[in-house]
């Protein structure tokens, strides 16, 4: 009888483990997750349905956070594209990573990243498609990555056997097909870690051969701040970042002036000889009518505007449907339920606001960028989060799910927390800083975003403050810095600035603060 009855606690005990592991699906309960992470280039949140866009219809990235989560506070610590990609992989800021900029920094491979942790948990990791960080991949069972930016046509490949690879075809497809490949042929007696790392929406904006004229019968809405005059903003009036001055007829908008300088052009000179001509087709008539406008002034900028909306949407097409081959090959695998699947960009992108492209600034526009994720285990389907999250928050989500310790010199915070209890609120304080001092003639500056305000500080280049109230000016026409009125706000975000700045260790900042360091250089 006693024998019996041991076997009856038994059985109880076992099913209620059973149960408990169902309703705690962490990585240290039941199976742990396969992780899927997608990363784009420039993709601006403003051009993704789920996030309300009217210019386009993006119904794949819809679909991850229709089935999870849309983090509607998602920012990056440093917009550009080497510095995010090294702070999503590490879980910390540009000055504790070491790669600060693209113009002189080389990622540090030996340093701990969210790869190797789980590497060394036991998963399979892997990243294919855009890397931009100057090293080779560290931490990666598998890896082929873009030189440099990489092309949008006929894309080659750095090796893991020290080999270039070139692959025919359209990037976006290109990376989407080696993606599948690998998950075709990996250790399936593994949990897997997959970044899908995209060239798009990079400039210059070359689409599919057929998305080309998506978007052609679209006249798209010039932004209330496009003639902005960037008035008691310094740092805003002198970048080279303009639809009006800095976008090129030739290498951003495909209207060159002869054929042999197009020739020239490694987007055009690379492709086969029946892409060439499904997209001179397209290309050349959309020039026979530019040229005979003879456009000047506003009207040339504003047909500049047009063009660059159509061709930065139409790469964006491809980028879409990609993201959801990706998101379909889960489901024939029977890989959804236990996969988390991340897409975000690398930053955010400018849409002619401010008359701008490019990124690098504070400004929401840049700061801000899209991230969604589906987590079926944790995530209830429809999630909207407004929690301030960053990218550098990746690393320690991946392994806390993988049920991991996060290393202590991680600065991210995980989600994970903020997802299981809606109390918990994470930071309240987002900090920022952009060092690189070059291309588009932003000058480097830090600071930080509150719910309501944002102080920066801007060196080098330029040498002031700006000050933001968020609820009446959303889009940071008004420096309030030095106002009337301001003074107690601005002493209490100068604290709290100087607070983050010491608690993150960033000693350059903490030196032009203190007056240390010399700032200035000569334009």
């Amino acid at each position: 009888m006693k024998i019996i009855e041991q076997l009856i606690c038994f059985a109880m005990l076992a099913s209620s483990t059973v149960v408990f592991a169902q309703m705690k699906p962490t990585g240290s309960a039941a199976k742990r997750p396969n992780i899927v992470v997608i990363i784009s280039d420039d993709h601006a949140y403003q051009t993704i349905s789920a996030y309300g866009s009217k210019l386009m219809q993006t119904p794949n990235i819809d679909r991850i956070a229709k089935e999870g989560v849309r983090f509607d506070k998602a920012y990056v610590n440093n917009s550009i594209c080497g510095p995010s990609r090294a702070s999503i992989l590490t879980g910390k800021y540009s000055h504790k990573n070491g790669f600060k900029d693209n113009e002189s920094s080389v990622f540090n491979g030996d340093q701990d990243s969210f790869a190797k942790q789980l590497q060394q948990g036991g998963y399979q990791t892997a990243w294919i498609g855009k890397w931009h960080l100057e090293s080779k991949p560290q931490g990666f069972d598998f890896w082929q990555v873009l030189p440099d930016q990489g092309h949008y046509f006929n894309p080659d490949f750095d090796m893991m056997d020290g080999n270039k690879k070139r692959v025919e075809g359209y990037v976006t497809n290109v990376i989407t097909d080696e993606a599948e490949r690998w998950l075709d042929h990996r250790d399936m007696s593994k949990p897997f870690c997959l970044v899908i790392g995209h060239k798009a929406t990079h400039r210059v904006w070359l689409p599919d051969t057929s998305d080309l004229g998506k978007f052609d019968q679209v006249n798209f809405p010039l932004p209330a701040n496009f003639y902005d005059s960037y008035k008691n903003r310094t740092a805003a009036s002198l970048q080279d970042m303009s639809i009006e001055k800095t976008m090129l007829m030739g290498y951003d908008l495909k209207m060159f002036g002869t054929e042999d300088e197009k020739n020239r052009d490694g987007g055009f000179s690379r492709m086969t000889a029946a892409q060439r001509a499904k997209v001179d087709a397209y290309f050349e008539p959309v020039k026979a009518s530019f040229n005979k406008l003879k456009l000047q002034g506003n009207a040339l900028t504003e047909w500049k505007f047009q063009r660059y909306m159509r061709d930065y949407l139409s790469t964006a097409a491809s980028l879409d449907r990609n993201i959801g081959r990706t998101m379909d090959y889960l489901d024939q695998h029977g890989l959804t339920e236990n996969t988390i699947v991340i897409y975000l960009s690398d930053q955010g992108f400018y849409m002619g606001e401010h008359g701008w492209f490019d990124k690098r600034w504070i400004y929401e526009e840049s700061f801000r960028t899209p991230m969604v994720m589906r987590y079926p285990a944790m995530v209830k389907a429809g999630t909207v989060s407004d929690r301030f999250v960053m990218n550098l928050d990746i690393a320690p989500t991946l392994i806390e799910a993988a049920g991991l310790p996060i290393p202590t010199a991680v600065q991210g915070l995980s989600m994970l927390p903020g997802l299981k209890n809606k109390a918990n609120q994470g930071r309240e304080v987002l900090y920022y800083h952009y060092y690189e001092n070059g291309e588009h003639a932003v000058s480097p500056h830090f600071g930080i975003r509150t719910k309501r305000y944002k102080l920066i500080r801007f060196y080098k280049r330029v040498e002031g403050w700006e000050l933001y109230d968020l609820q009446s000016d959303p889009h940071e026409m008004d420096n309030k810095y030095g106002k009337k009125g301001y003074k107690t706000i601005t002493a209490r975000l100068y604290k709290e600035l100087n607070r983050q700045i010491e608690q993150l260790e960033d000693q350059d900042a903490l030196q032009i603060l203190a007056g240390k360091r010399s700032t200035r250089i000569n334009m």
